[in-house]
């Protein structure tokens, strides 16, 4: 059982918004639906970290729900800027079990397991140049990225923190998200967001002791990322 990631899928089977007339993104569907398959098998946890469909609403979205739902592996999502189909974590649970979309799992201050590791993880919010992060947004965000690791913590797990927005970008940081990281002695952090030729200006190695990388899907060329080399096989209790 391996543990991949990849964000930024921008599915748009219901809705007219096509990515491929952005530059490196043509046949970007085929695409990540071949290395998917290709990668991961039924008994894998592939994590999505925000902006999955285009879609403005759940039964807009549920073609782009069909095509996830099809692909191998147990899929952890999250929320994004532009998942504007997001509602309450009920609503979505329903509309989940209602279609028989049974691999799909929502990440919204709970965690999952992954063998000794918990799956936490929050949107996050802006940390980009020229652009002001609202603070009592990102107060919210920084609270339910606690909320996350505390629930991993409680079960007894390592936490591994997958974000939506950049915590660090362009030599600008979000100190509330950092702080929560900090705090919990995070070792990773996966993130999207960062698309074209932004991505040369992300964060991907080692930073204040931290790991961070970039995983929106066109930076991976649409191939889902093995990290589980990341997963430590003690349990907090076996740990000095």
């Amino acid at each position: 059982m391996a543990l991949f990631v990849i964000g930024d899928l921008h599915l748009s089977f219901s809705c007219d918004k096509p990515m491929d007339v952005f530059k490196g993104w043509d046949n970007y569907v085929e695409r990540i639906e071949k290395n998917w398959r290709k990668l991961v098998s039924k008994d894998d946890t592939v994590v999505v970290p925000g902006d999955i469909s285009w879609a403005m609403s759940l039964p807009e979205a549920t073609k782009d729900f069909e095509f996830i739902e099809s692909l191998p592996g147990r899929k952890i999502i999250m929320k994004g800027n532009h998942d504007y189909w997001w509602t309450t974590m009920k609503k979505m649970e329903n509309y989940l079990s209602a279609n028989g979309f049974n691999s799909i799992h929502i990440l919204h201050n709970n965690c999952f397991r992954y063998e000794n590791t918990g799956i936490c993880g929050t949107r996050g919010w802006i940390n980009e140049k020229g652009e002001q992060a609202e603070k009592k947004v990102l107060l919210r965000e920084a609270q339910r990225l606690s909320m996350s690791i505390e629930s991993a913590l409680k079960q007894n797990l390592r936490p591994m923190v997958f974000l939506h927005y950049p915590p660090i970008y362009y030599g600008d940081r979000n100190e509330e998200i950092l702080a929560v990281l900090e705090k919990y002695s995070i070792s990773e952090c996966f993130y999207g967001h960062i698309h074209g030729k932004g991505g040369s200006y992300a964060i991907n190695g080692n930073v204040d002791g931290r790991y961070y990388r970039l995983v929106a899907s066109d930076f991976l060329q649409f191939v889902p990322l093995c990290i589980s080399e990341f997963v430590q096989t003690d349990n907090l209790n076996n740990q000095d």
